[in-house]
This record gives structure tokens, sequence and C-alpha cells, in this order.
């Protein structure tokens, strides 16, 4: 076996996570370009999962896998993820292009990897170029066609795309607030975590269960549908792809549209301090005008959608809040918990504060 310098680019990246000898043997098998990989470079690692791209026969790719560190679901994730990714081929729902799929985990270093089409686009989370950040109208639009892309993928008929056992949902809404009380006292667990201060989750919880929506309609489900995980354009407000498909499910396409309005502006135009800069920007509408550009390309039944945002205020108060409990039992920055559970608290508030319109 070749040294770790010996292979050009194996730097970029550990030889136990992506080891580049045998990708290249594994791209041969699979028919893809010939002759060695270059321009190696990690997009993303430690925690989370493993971005690598690279070029090889004057292609460019993007491997992903999960972390350095699996967990236990990790490979169960990247098979989903690429399942769904290559069902989309051929719809109108924006998302990197599935190149192939190696599903055995044998074959590297025990996760399973898929190879997607890079997309040129920037992350709104992290920046705006000058023209989006210059320009209100641009970041209006690219709000609204966050909702518009979100859209396109709640028309996708899942079965007809051969997902039709991705999932379970049957019963899904029913688990949801049963689902996440039990993960909300699960973390009493952690030493030194005195248990969650969190505004309202009761009252929260009692009202989600007894206005919970009698009939939805099954669909393909992001499961983390804000703006960090969109790329747009640089020429425009056009979405260039959904990413992170890791929480991808059959289940209620509108809990994305809630989740989509909770990290977004309140109806006083007010940001909730995540999402970036896009989130707080002076042209990023509310949450009426977000409902309307997503009722454009939509058939489902709307009326539920205040239901729908407290429901994600609820979640994701909840999984934030789940930091701060680590943080109390030292494992994670205090500072990240604190800044975390003020979020929670905050997202709590807002849905009290919905349930008030509602």
């Amino acid at each position: 076996m070749p040294s770790e310098q010996d292979v050009p680019g194996q730097e970029a990246v550990e030889r136990s996570v992506v080891d580049l000898t045998v990708l290249t043997s594994w791209m041969d098998e699979q028919g893809l370009g010939a002759g060695p990989l270059s321009e190696v470079t990690a997009l993303a690692g430690g925690t989370q999962n493993v971005l690598l791209r690279f070029t090889r026969d004057g292609r460019s790719y993007v491997l992903r896998r999960g972390p350095k560190h699996l967990r236990p679901k990790s490979n169960d994730a990247m098979r989903r993820e690429a399942r769904v990714l290559a069902a989309l081929e051929g719809s109108d729902v924006p998302h990197p292009g599935l190149i192939a799929a190696c599903d055995d985990e044998t074959v590297m270093n025990g996760a399973a990897f898929y190879l997607m089409e890079p997309i040129d686009g920037f992350n709104p989370s992290t920046g705006l170029p000058a023209l989006h950040a210059g320009n209100a109208g641009i970041q209006r639009e690219m709000t609204l066609n966050a909702a518009r892309a979100l859209a396109a993928l709640g028309r996708v008929d899942h079965v007809a795309v051969g997902l039709g056992d991705v999932g379970n949902p049957d019963g899904f809404l029913d688990r949801q607030v049963p689902r996440w009380l039990d993960e909300l006292d699960g973390y009493r667990s952690f030493a030194g975590y005195d248990g969650p201060d969190l505004p309202d989750v009761d009252r929260v919880a009692a009202w989600l269960t007894d206005n919970q929506p009698a009939t939805w309609t099954p669909g393909i489900m992001h499961g983390d549908y804000h703006l960090a995980n969109l790329l747009f354009r640089h020429d425009g407000p056009e979405v260039a792809a959904i990413v992170d498909w890791e929480m991808v499910t059959i289940g209620d396409p509108l809990l994305d549209l809630g989740w989509l309005i909770a990290t977004g502006k309140d109806d006083e135009g007010r940001p909730l301090g995540i999402g970036g800069p896009l989130a707080a920007a002076e042209g990023t509408p509310g949450p009426a005008q977000v409902v309307a550009a997503y009722g454009e390309g939509s058939a489902r039944d709307l009326s539920s959608v205040p239901w729908y945002a407290v429901m994600a205020c609820f979640k994701l108060g909840i999984v934030l809040e789940g930091t701060n409990a680590r943080a109390a039992a030292g494992k994670a920055p205090k500072p990240i918990g604190d800044m975390l559970h003020a979020t929670a608290v905050a997202l709590l508030q807002r849905a009290s504060s919905l349930i008030r319109k509602a």
C-alpha cells in the first residue's frame, strides 16, 4: 500500500476517513473516468458529515460520507440520502445530481458513501455576495424562492419515484409531541444539568396535541429545511440546490414549511437570530409572504400552517436544548450551550406567540 505522501491529495483527508487509493479503484470499477484524482479539497469534516471535492479525468465530483467517527445510523442516512437524490433526478427540485453510490460499507473503512455533482452556489448563512447584500429585492426573492423550492419537493409523488417504502408515515404526526417530550426528558441524564428551563413547554405540547391537523398528505420531507441548508446562485436569487439531506424521510412536508417559518422573521419582521445574514436582511419577508409563495406551487391545505410553525419551534427548541445539557456535563463548550439555550427559549416564546394569534 502506498504511503499517505505517495498519493497526491491524500493529505487533504485522513486515509482512515477516505482512502484515495481505494476510491480510485472503486471509481475504475464504476467506469467513472481514468487516471489519478486531482484538486482534492476537504469541504467539511470533524464531527460533521465529510465532504471531499476532487477532479478526475476532467470531471469534478463531491464525495459525501458520514462523520469521521460514525454514529450508529450514519451509514443508513447516507444510503437514504443517495436513494432520494437518485429519485429526484428529472424533477424540478433543485438538488445535487447523484453520480454513483457505494452502499457496501466494507469498501471504505466502514462507511457508505456517494458521489454527487458539485454545485456552483453560496450558503447565505455564512455571508452574502455584494450583489445579494446590497439589493433588498434580491433578498426578498431568495427567501420566496426557498419556499418555492420546498413546494417543488412537496409536489413529488414519492411512491411514483420509488420511495414508497422509506420512513413510516403512518401515525407520523401522532408521534411528534411524545417523541420530543421524551427527548427533552432524556436530557436529565446528563450530569450537572438541572433540567430544562424552557418556557411553556407543557402548554405548547398540550396545544399541539389538541390542535393537530386531522388529515394530511404524506410526501418527501427534507427534515431540516432552513436557509443554511440551501445554496443560492451567485448571479441572482434562484436556489441552486437544497443540500444536507441527512434527515430526509417520508412524512408531512408541511413540517418543512413550518421549519422555514420558525427560523425566519416573525410577523413584526424580527429575526430570531439564527439563519445568518439573509434571515436578518432588510428585504427578507415575513411568514405570510413565505406561505403565499409556497402556496403558488402547492395544492396542499395550508389552513393549519400555524400548527406546523408551532411544532417546528417546539421541536427545534428541544433539539437545541440538548447542546445546553451536554455543555452542563462538559461534553460541549459552555458558551455554545448558553447561546443555544437562549435560542431555545426564544423559540418556545415564539411558539407561545403563534398560539395566541392562532
